[in-house]
């Protein structure tokens, strides 16, 4: 038996025997993903699939299956594969040996170098041992995703007929779930979320070919890290030629010509570019370009960037095909394994078995504290303040600060001073600097990089600013020049570091901007402060400057904030939720000043749209004492309110939510069912969606709201979003009841066959399910309506004759719309933009001469088809070259119910009154920014009777249509 047969023989019998194991349990996949903490996709692939699973894969299922985990990890082992070495050639890879050689050391290379995080306090005497193996380190945390449409949006274009605020719905994955299968991602989340972690963690996993089931995409793939903060102090951002140079790289110049080149061209290099939000506003621009040439020159390549999430707008990527992806605020259950893992790494380190016994009982002494203090569990959201509250509770023998300026103070005492001095460590450089004398210096390298854009500096700056602080420090000067000192803050403070050979930064900008704001306090530097209060770089530095500040100085700082808000139209909203956002931190303030901020604040209260939510979200939680209601609030009002407490989250969103639970309203109920993946499951089903009068729609993301869903009453309609079987689906609610399901992002569904049960079933819709291959069992249900979206297999579809709607963004056969399997005598129609590049013509749309409702949302040829149905009333067009494509289109007078969607600056409704002469109805849908609307063109169209336009930044001639025919979403505020 050759390796090779025997580590396939191993990796059988490891499956057959975990199969086997929950067979004799009787668990199912719901059951045991819960009992193992893992995702049923994980536990799928490892017990069915072609790939070895992961050692701590194996752990985990032993344990929830009551196995012995020695026997199982004894088979794993036997199963894997033999470790890449330099110089092994890669048979999947035509490439010369020399290639195949240094893409080998180019792996190893990428592996040691990101392969270990550094854990902020882990032991702060002793920097060199301050990290730990990113496989045991990394936590993977969720990341949020807008949901377009997902759920009972019927592809007809009705603005209410969708899930309100779709667009703005977010589905919560874990990381590997939520990048799955996509190749332009960008990451945006909070100073410390984890984004680098994340960025380094896909790196080491693809260049060592150990990436989860739901990565395997990439598992061929070159990673190449691009960190933005260093590249762009280099002037022009680099070629690929230059990505090893420009990251330090050693061996750049060993690089085979036209490597990288070719790897970008071939579809095998992933760009990880991290911090677009370290990148100077100025800059961006530029930046973008890069990207985008980027994009133009190498389509095939796999991009995924990062950024905190007001550096750029939403959608800043989307016209190029990026996913955009939000890291979440860690779970109590994320909180706790993080504890566990630090405690864990600092036992490694600790020297005595005392000291490993005085962490164990430290480690759960914090997680009982986080539990029971809520305002501690708001300061552990990521894992930067997660690391420094174990540093803290350690350090300070289970003592910990209560509000988050507190905890940086508290952490800068520890790591500048108190650690060396607690543990007697004296001039271990020859130097002794006081905690006072540390900050002072630091400071004011904090505050060079916030006034001059940057995020690192170079060594001759960097001396040269020691050098201007060490006069008015004589006991410092005494002892060293800059040099010396710097030298000294590098090995002792924890909070520098030295990038590279000739640079230096913060260990983490969040000290940066803490530092930089005590400094512009102590230089009076309000003027400034305000001056940058737009950037979002600097809406850190203005939070902390106002906690830094002296109660005179905080009412000069706000009052400038709002004054310049009322003169800059521009950016008076961001400026006054600014105001208010710092109020969390104005302990003591003029009352006259807070009033005025909250008078600013109340302009924009209540929101009256998901936009308008999503911006009074990003204060944070200081804007719920601001949300009203639902007394005296409209049904826009309320659901925006809904919407705002729900993308805040967290106990104190909950109390918020839980007041519109007796809301009798559609929209509002379905926002607050559309809510609860933003709070824990439990508390969300006993305080809110079991009082509300009409459950009749739920979004299922999870194992817990799958249990959770069968104490409730069953709703008409259901999404599932994850990997969810048929059975699983079908067991968890009363299946008569159910008219409507939509299952989305699911990799383990095989069968429909269990949806034979539900029998008042109409409407089912199927995105990214790559399992479902045969829609055949459809025949045998009610349903009528069928959204196939997104690499849903269409066979079978010829015998599901009973379909009245089809709804169609998926690969299908060549050729125009008559090559396709449909034998249904269609009614409607939706065509996505996968199938409209894919058809390129609307040829053979004739077929259905009975549709009554189109929906197009990618541009084709051959519109004038359309004028062919004769029954044809409601036509829904959402295209960029709109102009052009009505254009093809003759009168229409059948078409009396209009929707246009459009990212334009300006919608172009010239040919609308020559195609549409007896329009009745017309709804306008705008996207992007600077949105405008002119209604002029159908000025005196008789039957037009009303107009909605949602989203729309200016609308004209409105006063030309009697009153009550033109309506704005959101509603416009005096």
């Amino acid at each position: 038996m050759t390796t090779s047969e025997a580590r396939q023989e191993a990796l059988t019998d490891l499956k057959k025997r975990l199969r086997s194991l929950r067979a004799q349990r009787r668990f199912s996949m719901i059951v045991l993903a819960k009992r193992a903490g893992l995702s049923r996709t994980t536990i799928s692939q490892a017990l069915n699939g072609t790939t070895v699973p992961s050692e701590s894969t194996v752990a985990a299922l032993a344990a929830a299956l009551g196995a012995d985990a020695e026997a199982l990890l004894r088979t794993w082992a036997r199963a894997q594969p033999p470790a890449a070495s330099v110089g092994t050639p890669d048979p999947a890879e035509p490439v010369s040996d020399g290639e195949r050689q240094f893409e080998a050391w180019y792996r190893q290379y990428v592996g040691e170098r990101y392969g270990q995080l550094s854990v902020i306090g882990l032991d702060l005497s002793r920097p060199e041992r301050a990290c730990w193996p990113l496989d045991a380190a990394y936590l993977s945390l969720e990341l949020a995703a807008p949901i377009h449409g997902i759920g009972l949006a019927d592809g007809r274009g009705d603005i209410n007929a969708a899930r309100p605020g779709a667009e703005d719905g977010v589905r919560v994955e874990r990381a590997e779930q939520a990048l799955a299968g996509k190749r332009r991602i960008l990451v945006r989340g909070l100073a410390g979320s984890g984004k680098t972690t994340l960025l380094q963690w896909l790196a080491v996993s693809t260049a060592r070919r150990r990436l989860p089931a739901e990565l395997i995409h990439l598992t061929d793939c070159l990673p190449f890290v691009l960190p933005l903060r260093t590249l762009v102090r280099r002037g022009e951002l680099p070629a690929p030629h230059e990505y090893l140079a420009a990251v330090g790289c050693q061996r750049d110049q060993a690089q085979p010509q036209g490597w990288v080149d070719r790897a970008l061209l071939d579809g095998r290099a992933f760009l990880l570019v991290d911090g677009l939000d370290e990148v100077p506003e100025t800059q961006r621009a530029r930046t973008r370009q890069w990207l985008r040439e980027l994009l133009s020159a190498y389509p095939q390549a796999s991009y995924l960037v990062t950024t905190r999430p007001s550096a750029v707008p939403e959608g800043w990527l989307a016209d190029s095909g990026f996913t955009e992806l939000t890291v979440r605020p860690m779970s109590t259950r994320d909180v706790a394994v993080f504890v566990t893992r630090w405690h864990t790494a600092a036992a490694a380190i600790a020297t005595t078995d005392q000291e490993r016994d005085h962490l164990a009982a430290m480690e759960e002494a914090l997680k009982d504290t986080v539990r029971s203090q809520r305002d501690l569990a708001r300061l552990t959201t990521t894992p930067l303040l997660c690391a420094l509250v174990c540093a803290l509770h350690r350090d300070r023998r289970g003592h910990l600060p209560h509000g988050r300026m507190e905890l940086y103070e508290a952490a800068l005492s520890m790591l500048l001073h108190r650690r060396d001095r607690e543990r007697d460590i004296d001039a271990p450089e020859g130097l002794t600097l006081t905690e006072h004398q540390s900050i002072q210096i630091l400071q004011r390298l904090a505050y060079w990089l916030i006034r001059n854009g940057q995020t690192e500096l170079d060594r001759d700056t960097t001396r040269v600013l020691v050098s201007d602080a060490l006069p008015a420090m004589p006991h410092v000067a005494r002892q060293g020049d800059s040099g010396a000192v710097l030298a000294h803050l590098l090995a002792r403070s924890g909070l520098l570091r030295q990038p590279t050979a000739e640079t230096f930064d913060f260990v983490h900008r969040t000290f940066q901007d803490y530092l930089g704001a005590k400094a512009a306090i102590e230089a009076r530097d309000i003027p400034l402060l305000v001056r940058h209060a737009h950037d979002d770089q600097w809406e850190d530095v203005l939070r902390m400057a106002v906690a830094h500040a002296r109660p005179h100085e905080r009412a000069d700082l706000l009052r400038r904030l709002i004054s310049r808000g009322d003169r800059t139209p521009k950016h008076r909203t961001r400026l006054h939720l600014l105001a208010t956002a710092c109020l969390e931190h104005a302990t003591e303030l003029d009352p006259g000043i807070r009033q005025e901020v909250q008078d600013r604040t109340a302009a924009l209260l209540p929101p009256r749209s998901f936009e308008e939510g999503n911006a009074l979200a990003a204060v944070g939680p200081v804007i719920l004492d601001l949300l009203p209601g639902p007394e005296g609030l409209e049904d826009d009002e309320a659901q925006a309110v809904v919407h705002t407490a729900g993308r805040i989250g967290g106990d104190a969103a909950l109390t918020v939510v839980k007041k519109f639970r007796t809301c009798t309203n559609r929209d509002v109920q379905w926002a607050l069912q559309g809510e609860w993946g933003r709070f824990d499951t439990e508390d969300y089903v006993r305080e809110v969606l079991s009082h509300i009068p009409d459950f009749y729609y739920a979004i299922v993301e999870s194992v817990e709201q799958l249990m959770a869903l069968r104490s409730l009453p069953t709703p008409n309609n259901l999404s599932f979003v994850g990997a969810f079987t048929s059975c699983d689906i079908a067991s968890s609610v009363e299946p008569a009841r159910v008219r409507s399901i939509s299952i989305a992002n699911n990799v383990m569904l095989r069968s429909l066959d269990d949806l034979r049960s539900f029998k008042s079933l109409k409407q089912l819709s199927l995105t990214r399910c790559p399992g479902v291959k045969d829609l055949t069992t459809l025949a045998d249900t009610s349903v009528t309506d069928l959204y196939l979206y997104e690499g849903v297999s269409i066979g079978g579809l010829h015998e599901l004759t009973k379909l009245q709607y089809l709804g169609l963004n998926t690969e299908g056969p060549d050729g125009n719309l008559g090559a396709w399997p449909v034998n249904a005598d269609l009614n409607g129609l939706y065509l996505g933009n996968i199938v409209c590049a894919h058809i390129g013509t609307l040829d053979g749309i004739s077929r259905w001469p009975n549709l009554t409702n189109v929906n197009l949302c990618g541009s084709v040829e051959g519109m004038s088809q359309l004028a062919k149905l004769a029954h044809l009333s409601h036509l829904l067009v959402q295209l960029d070259a709109l102009p052009s494509m009505l254009g093809q289109l003759p009168p229409m007078p059948q078409v009396r119910d209009l929707f246009l969607g459009s990212r334009r600056e300006e919608v172009d409704l010239v040919m609308v009154r020559t195609v549409f002469p007896e329009l009745e109805r017309l709804t306008i849908s705008c996207h992007g920014e600077r949105r405008r609307v002119d209604l002029n063109p159908l000025r005196g169209m008789s039957s037009l009777a009303a107009v909605r336009i949602r989203d729309a930044d200016e609308v004209l001639g409105t006063d030309d249509f009697p009153p009550g025919t033109v309506s704005l979403n959101p509603r416009p505020r005096a």
